[in-house]
């Protein structure tokens, strides 16, 4: 008996010359392949060991790259990439230079859509079944591979409506389910009637009886409802039968006996096929078997012993700060709920659940839910605090303007990820909610510059009575000391950290230290902004007084940002000062490492300095002389 390698198989083609035994053999080398590459370089885990059989049964059976595949959310796609021939590539996953965590149409041909926000998988495939279509090709076949997770969005459901009233397309809805318990028990016997009910005898049957019944409505309803029942018994059939799909299922995830044959019964019917598939997530290694949420998205570790506690504690995380905050305010003021749109760990608030859990709320991966509910508590006079990534508030922005601010409700939404994150790229980076929350009205935007500040400017925009945001970064700041208090700080108000000549430096966020130490070198003056919106405007008026320019400095996108708001003060005033914007540019930011992409991007201190002297080289010569001051 021959067997196959994964080194063999340089792209689907080469999967679908293999017969069953062998490709059991590919499934086991590619799941130690996938665990021992992520160890070396960190990333998703746990979703893409539980995801082999079904890369491989998938590839094996369509006709890839022509068929269509998007893979949902996108962090369950290492075994798709490496049998798309990006294998030896897999050792530079998510460095910079390298290839991307998750599908990118620039990336392959095999990618088909660029996906990493939720539940966006469904409605791509039917847009490209609705083209296929109408260009003739009734062949093609697109598939949505969905997670569990997934389905809790609304946009997942739109699609699936949408998709039961298009007639003439080929789409397969593979529900990935890993975590919920919605199925009954998977064995032999749900194989075999996964395979019957997506075979051509139980299809073609089915659609000669209502040939023959459609002129008797009455027993033509009948059998229907006793198809729709008896599917119904052994599957949860139902809510998907009546949005339009054949569904079958639930099949083990990991059986490519069942996966197989399976998918080409529903490859040959063709129409809205929906199959349900049950898998586990770190399939295969123990370790993450027993802890899949810890193995998630784990940075580097050695396989043979799993992830260990860092000898020495690390630096505390802005993301832990706003956890400790959170459980400190809510045991001050029983009116604090915590609201995630299933982030609960990425967001720090595990331990609130653990000790509030009646005010604890997981909306699910449903941020435009997540935030309306918040107004709805709000209008009872509770106190919701939001915590969301700001890549993932740009998807309930409909909501953040017409429900919360329109109306001025009392929410607060702590921004995690804000700025460059690293390692996730360019889909997950938090660089636009600057520029998109400053012009609503009603909206206080803070920016702490450390931990401390953080923890003051959390409590600061908690008490205030409207809608509120503090940003902060992924990762840790500078280590400042956190105090054990609730103060809170005059909203609108900056603190002058730094007295120089002629120079201004406006610091808005972590970046403050960076700038700290490029003024030391050109003795500028720096402030700590601490919001964006109100900008303290007494303070700008004094500055102008006694500087010839201004540098703003933010880690966000530059167009619509800090350093513009800041323009568009003195442009009011009529001050008429220079000022050097530097931040994130009009530009999609790749994956890497946070310092090497600030470096690059000139927002280290070397970097500031080099801005600061090309632009207003002159002043930092010059000996200092008076200069009229007055605004015109």
């Amino acid at each position: 008996m021959t067997h196959a390698t994964l080194e063999q198989i340089h792209s689907p083609a080469d999967l679908r010359l293999l017969d069953r035994r062998e490709l059991k053999d590919v499934a086991e080398q590619l799941r130690e392949f996938v665990l021992h590459t992520v160890s070396k370089t960190g990333g998703h885990l746990s979703s893409n060991l539980g995801t082999v059989e079904l890369t491989i049964a998938l590839h094996h059976v369509f006709n890839t790259p022509d068929d269509r595949i998007v893979w949902d959310v996108g962090h369950q796609s290492y075994p798709h990439k490496i049998l798309t021939g990006r294998r030896e590539q897999m050792a530079r996953l998510r460095q910079k230079g390298g290839i991307s965590g998750f599908p990118k149409r620039s990336e392959s041909e095999y990618d088909a859509f660029g996906t990493a926000h939720s539940s966006t998988s469904i409605s791509a495939v039917l847009g490209m079944a609705v083209a296929s279509r109408n260009a003739g090709l009734s062949d093609r076949q697109h598939i949505a591979v969905i997670g569990d997770g997934a389905m809790t969005a609304g946009m997942a459901f739109e699609a699936l409506n949408n998709a039961g009233v298009t007639p003439g397309v080929n789409v397969l809805v593979v529900l990935n389910d890993n975590d919920m318990s919605i199925s009954p028990p998977v064995g032999a016997l749900n194989h075999y009637l996964a395979r019957l009910l997506s075979g051509r005898f139980y299809a073609t049957a089915k659609n000669v009886g209502r040939a023959v019944l459609q002129h008797v409505p009455p027993v033509l309803e009948l059998a229907r409802r006793f198809e729709g029942h008896a599917k119904g018994m052994v599957s949860p059939a139902t809510l998907f039968e009546e949005l339009g799909f054949n569904y079958v299922g639930p099949i083990d995830g990991h059986d490519l006996d069942a996966l197989v044959p399976t998918l080409e019964n529903l490859r040959s019917l063709g129409g809205l096929q929906f199959l349900h598939v049950v898998t586990k997530k770190g399939q295969g290694y123990k370790l993450a078997e027993a802890d899949p949420v810890l193995y998630h998205g784990p940075g580097k570790f050695d396989p043979s012993v799993g992830i260990q506690k860092p000898k020495s504690p690390p630096k505390q995380t802005f993301t832990q700060v706003f956890g400790r905050w959170l459980c400190d305010m809510a045991a001050a003021d029983s009116r604090l709920y915590g609201i995630t749109p299933a982030m609960r760990e990425g967001s720090g608030m595990v331990a609130f659940e653990q000790r509030f859990p009646a005010r604890y709320i997981d909306a699910g991966i449903a941020e435009q839910h997540a935030v309306t509910f918040a107004a709805g508590l709000a209008c009872e006079g509770e106190k919701p605090v939001v915590a969301i990534y700001s890549t993932f508030l740009q998807r309930g922005y409909d909501q953040l303007i017409h429900d919360v601010a329109l109306q001025n409700l009392d929410v607060t939404f702590a921004l995690d990820r804000a700025g460059i994150v690293g390692a996730d790229g360019a889909t997950h980076a938090g660089n636009f909610d600057i520029a998109f929350l400053r012009c609503i009205p009603n909206m206080v935007i803070a920016v702490p510059s450390d931990e401390n500040e953080t923890r003051l400017l959390l409590s600061t925009c908690y008490e205030h009575p409207g809608p509120a945001s503090v940003r902060y970064p992924r990762g840790p700041g500078c280590g400042a000391e956190v105090q054990a208090d609730l103060e809170t700080v005059d909203i609108g108000k900056a603190v002058l950290k730094r007295s120089g000549e002629r120079i201004a430096i406006l610091a808005f966020g972590p970046l403050l230290h960076e700038a700290l130490l490029a003024a030391q070198e050109i003795n500028a003056t720096v402030v700590d902004m601490r919001f964006v919106k109100p900008l303290d405007e007494a303070m700008l008026q004094a500055l102008a007084q006694e500087h010839d320019a201004f540098v703003t400095i933010e880690e966000a996108a530059i167009m619509g940002g800090a350093g513009s708001a800041v323009l568009e003060y003195f442009s009011r005033q009529g001050i008429l000062r220079p000022v050097l914007q530097l931040g994130l540019p009009d530009q999609f930011i790749d994956h890497g490492e946070q310092t090497v992409i600030l470096g690059e991007l000139g927002l280290n201190a070397p970097g500031i300095q080099l801005s600061i002297q090309q632009r207003f080289g002159a002043l930092l010569t010059e000996q200092a002389v008076p200069v009229a001051r007055q605004s015109t």
